[in-house]
C-alpha cells in the first residue's frame, strides 16, 4: 500500500516532486523514491505490507517500462509463477513486483489479470512515450488528476492536497460544487470540488500521449455467475465466498486487525477473520460519556464470541473541534458524513496499537440492499414515484432547505444550471434496467467509490493503515449483484441473505437488533453547550459566510436557532455539512473566493468562483 504521484509533459522541478511526496508521506512513511525522464516523472511513498525487505519502487523492466503502484495484488503469487514460466525474472516476493512484466506481456489489458485493489501508473518508453493510469473495478484506490488539453500536460496523485502541491495545479472552486455536495454528501462521479480536477473512475484505464492526448477506456463489467434462487443456497454461497476472501485477505507480512462496529457487516468479517488468524485483534470506537446509539456492548459481544483481543477506543467529543480541520484536510474535499471524525481517530488508534492492516465490512449495504432508502425504493408499488424519496434520502440537506440556505446569487445559478438532485433523478428515470439493478448500479458504481471508499482510504492512510475490504472482492461483488431483489430485501429488513449467512456465527443480539447507521450522534453533539455547537457557530459566522457569497447568513442563523429550540437530525446535519464545507473553503480555496468587502458577483460573467 502506497501513495503515488507524477506528471506527463508538465514543467515540474525535482523540488516540486519532493514537496508532493512530503504532503502525502503519512500514506507511505517507509520509503520514498522517484524516477524521471524527459517530460515525465513518477513518485512513490511506500507503506510496506508485503515482502518488507523487497518491493522497492519504482519498479522497472529494462530501460523502457517504469511502474508505481498503490494497493494490493492478491493473486501475485499465481501471476509470478506464470510470468517466470514465460521467461521473466522477478527478484522478490512483493505483490507489485509482477506489474512491469505483466504490462510487458499484455499491454494496457494487464488489468484483466489482476485481483486486488489498485491505482497504477506505467511509463512506457518503447515507442511514443505513453503514460498509462489504471484503477481497480470498484474504485478502492483513488487517483486524482488534472489534464491540460491545450498543453498536453497531466499531473496526478493519490490525494488531493498532494496534487495541489504541484505549481501547475490551481485550487479553484468548482461552482456547482456546493449544490452537488449538499445533494449527495460528497461529489459523485469524476468531478471533484476543485475546478479542472477529476478522479479517475473505477474500472478505467487511461492512456496519455503527446500525439493523442488523454484517452479513457472504461473496462466492461465481468460476467456474473448464475444466482441461486433458494434463500438457503444463496446464503450458503454468500458465506462461502466471503469466508474464502476474508481468509485470503488476512495474510500480510505486518500485523492485521479487524474493525468491529457491532453491526452485521463488520461483525461478520471479524468472525470470519478470527477463523483464519490466531490472536486476532479487533477495534471499536465509542465516545466519552453517554450518547445515543452507543454500540460498544454489541462489539464486545462479537469479540467475546470470536475470542479476539478487543480494543475499545474512546474519544472525547470535547476534542472534536481540534480534530475536524485535520479530517477535512486529509479528505481533500467535503464529505458530510459525521463518521469521518470517528474514522480518523479510530485508525490512529489502530496504528498506535501496532497494526498496519485492518479489515472492514464496507460495501455490504450497497451490494445487498441494506439501506432503508433502497428498501423503500424497491418496495414502492409499480406506477408510483420511488425516485423522489430515494434521491432526497441521499442528501445532506433536504431540497427545500437547500434552496432556502443558498444566497440569492447562488440560488439563481443553481436554478439556471439545474440542481444535482434533478440530474440524478433524470438518470434514474432514464435507466433501461429493472429497479433493483438500477439502484445497485447507482449505489455501487457512483455512491460507493465517492462517499465510502475514498473516505476510508484517505482517513486510514492518514494514520499509515491499509484497509482491506472483503465485500469489495470481485467474487463476492459479482455474486451479490447476480441475486434477485427478493433474496436481498425482506418485508422487515434489508440484507436478508446476509443475515441468513451470518446465522450461527454472531450473537443473537447483533442479528436481531434494528439497523443503525454507524455515525456520530450528531443531533446531541451539535446541541447548545456541546463543544461542536460552539465551534460550528464560530466557523459559520456571518462574516465567514459572506466571504464566499454562497450561503445566506441570516438563514444559517435561523438554523442555529432551530437547533437550539428543537434539536433535530435535520438541522444538526445541515449545520455539520455547512461547517465542513466552510472549513474546506478556508483551508484550500481562500485565495479564489470573493472577499467580504467586494461587490463582485461570483457567478456572473468574468468573475472567479
Amino acid at each position: 500500500m502506497c501513495r503515488i504521484y507524477g506528471h506527463f509533459e508538465a514543467q515540474v522541478t525535482a523540488h516540486e516532486m519532493r514537496t508532493v511526496s512530503a504532503v502525502q508521506r503519512h500514506g507511505g512513511p517507509d520509503a520514498q523514491a522517484q524516477a524521471a525522464g524527459r517530460g515525465w516523472a513518477l513518485g512513490i511513498n511506500r507503506l510496506a505490507v508485503m515482502d518488507l525487505a523487497g518491493g522497492r519502487q519504482p519498479y522497472r523492466l529494462g530501460e523502457h517500462i517504469t511502474v508505481v503502484f498503490n494497493g494490493e495484488i492478491y493473486n501475485h503469487a499465481e501471476l509470478r509463477r506464470r510470468l517466470v514460466a514465460r521467461g521473466h525474472r522477478i527478484d522478490d516476493d512483493c505483490d507489485g513486483s509482477v506489474l512491469p512484466a505483466l504490462y510487458a506481456e499484455y499491454g494496457a489489458d494487464f488489468t484483466d489479470h489482476l485481483d486486488g485493489m489498485y491505482a497504477i501508473a506505467v511509463m512506457d518508453l518503447r515507442h511514443e512515450p505513453t503514460l498509462v493510469l489504471a484503477t481497480d473495478d470498484v474504485g478502492m484506490k483513488p487517483l486524482y488528476y488534472q489534464w491540460d488539453a491545450y498543453r498536453r500536460q497531466l499531473h496526478f496523485s493519490s490525494e488531493l492536497p498532494a496534487l495541489l502541491a504541484f505549481r501547475g495545479v490551481r485550487a479553484a472552486v468548482w461552482e456547482p460544487g456546493l449544490d452537488e455536495y449538499l445533494s449527495t454528501k460528497t461529489p459523485f462521479g469524476e468531478q471533484t470540488m476543485f475546478d479542472g480536477i477529476q478522479v479517475l473512475p473505477p474500472a478505467t484505464t487511461a492512456r496519455v500521449t503527446r500525439s493523442g492526448g488523454l484517452r479513457m477506456h472504461r473496462r466492461a463489467d465481468p460476467a456474473r455467475p448464475e444466482p441461486d434462487t433458494a434463500p438457503a443456497a444463496a446464503a450458503d454461497r454468500v458465506l462461502a465466498l466471503l469466508r474464502e476472501e476474508t481468509h485470503r485477505l488476512i495474510h500480510a507480512d505486518v500485523p492485521v486487525a479487524a474493525i468491529t462496529s457491532g453491526g452485521l457487516d463488520s461483525s461478520l468479517v471479524s468472525a470470519l477473520a478470527a477463523e483464519a488468524a490466531e490472536n486476532l485483534h479487533s477495534f471499536n470506537i465509542a465516545y466519552t460519556g453517554r450518547w445515543p446509539g452507543d454500540e460498544r456492548d454489541f462489539a464486545r459481544e462479537v469479540a467475546e464470541r470470536n475470542g479476539t483481543h478487543h480494543h475499545q477506543v474512546e474519544i472525547d467529543p470535547e476534542t472534536f473541534p481540534a480534530l475536524l480541520p485535520d479530517v477535512v484536510w486529509h479528505l481533500g474535499q467535503p464529505n458530510a458524513d459525521p463518521i469521518t471524525l470517528s474514522t480518523h481517530a479510530l485508525f490512529g488508534a489502530v496504528r498506535d496499537a501496532g497494526f498496519t492492516v485492518a479489515l472492514t465490512g464496507d460495501a455490504a449495504d450497497e451490494l445487498f440492499g441494506g439501506y432503508d432508502r433502497i428498501r423503500k425504493a424497491a418496495g414502492t408499488p409499480d406506477g408510483e414515484d420511488w425516485i423522489t424519496g430515494y434521491v432526497d434520502a441521499l442528501a445532506a440537506v433536504p431540497a427545500a432547505l437547500r434552496t432556502e440556505l443558498y444566497s440569492a446569487e447562488y440560488r439563481h445559478y443553481v436554478a439556471a444550471r439545474g440542481s444535482a438532485s434533478e440530474r440524478i433523478a433524470g438518470e434514474l428515470a432514464a435507466s433501461e434496467h429493472g429497479r433493483m439493478e438500477t439502484l445497485t448500479r447507482f449505489e455501487v458504481g457512483r455512491r460507493l467509490p465517492a462517499y465510502h471508499l475514498r473516505r476510508v482510504d484517505h482517513l486510514s492512510m492518514s494514520a499509515s493503515v491499509e484497509v482491506r475490504l472483503p465485500f469489495c472482492q470481485p467474487a463476492v461483488q459479482r455474486y451479490a449483484r447476480s441475486l434477485p431483489s427478493s433474496l436481498k430485501i425482506a418485508p422487515d429488513r434489508g440484507k436478508d441473505v446476509l443475515y441468513r449467512a451470518a446465522d450461527g456465527l454472531l450473537p443473537e443480539s447483533v442479528l436481531n437488533r434494528p439497523k443503525q447507521p454507524f455515525t456520530l450522534p450528531i443531533t446531541a453533539m451539535i446541541a447548545p453547550g456541546a463543544a461542536l455547537h460552539g465551534f460550528a457557530r464560530d466557523v459559520l459566522s456571518p462574516t465567514a459566510l459572506r466571504r464566499y457569497g454562497l450561503v445566506e447568513p441570516a438563514r444559517v442563523d435561523r438554523l442555529f436557532a432551530e437547533q437550539t429550540a428543537r434539536p433535530s437530525e435535520r438541522s444538526a446535519l445541515a449545520l455539520w455539512a455547512l461547517m465542513v464545507h466552510q472549513l474546506w473553503l478556508d483551508q484550500f480555496c481562500a485565495a479564489s473566493g470573493p472577499k467580504a468587502d467586494e461587490a463582485a458577483d461570483p457567478f456572473g460573467d468574468g468573475a472567479a468562483a
